[in-house]
């Protein structure tokens, strides 16, 4: 876990930081090595357990969407290879869906 802190500190000097809010869904074949991981990553993560795996919220700096969301997968991948993510990074008044590494869509914010 030191290493995805020491790559994100070098990633918020490096760029412009927005933060992103986190709604999604972790599933994976060992929820049990994959759910400190996402509080390591999101410090303050909710995590709660679904049928289908973790429901996660909580937010995370970053350059863009894309940015946090492979951050937060790799992280995921590295204690699981198989664990899968659907999240929705919304910021600035735009919500990215992602499902694992693939960008789905782009929407303006409710209310937003």
């Amino acid at each position: 876990m030191q290493e995805v802190r020491r790559a994100l500190r070098r990633l918020v000097h490096a760029r412009a930081v927005t933060r992103f809010s986190l709604i999604g869904d972790v599933s994976s074949d060992n929820l049990a090595a994959v759910r400190p991981v996402i509080t390591d990553v999101i410090a303050d993560a909710t995590v709660t357990e679904v049928p289908d795996g973790l429901h996660v919220v909580g937010t995370l700096d970053g350059a863009d969407a894309r940015e946090v969301n492979r951050l937060l997968l790799s992280a995921l991948r590295r204690a699981e290879r198989r664990t899968r993510l659907r999240a929705e990074w919304t910021a600035d008044g735009q919500v990215h869906r992602f499902f694992d590494y693939v960008p789905k869509s782009t929407r303006p914010a409710p209310g937003g």
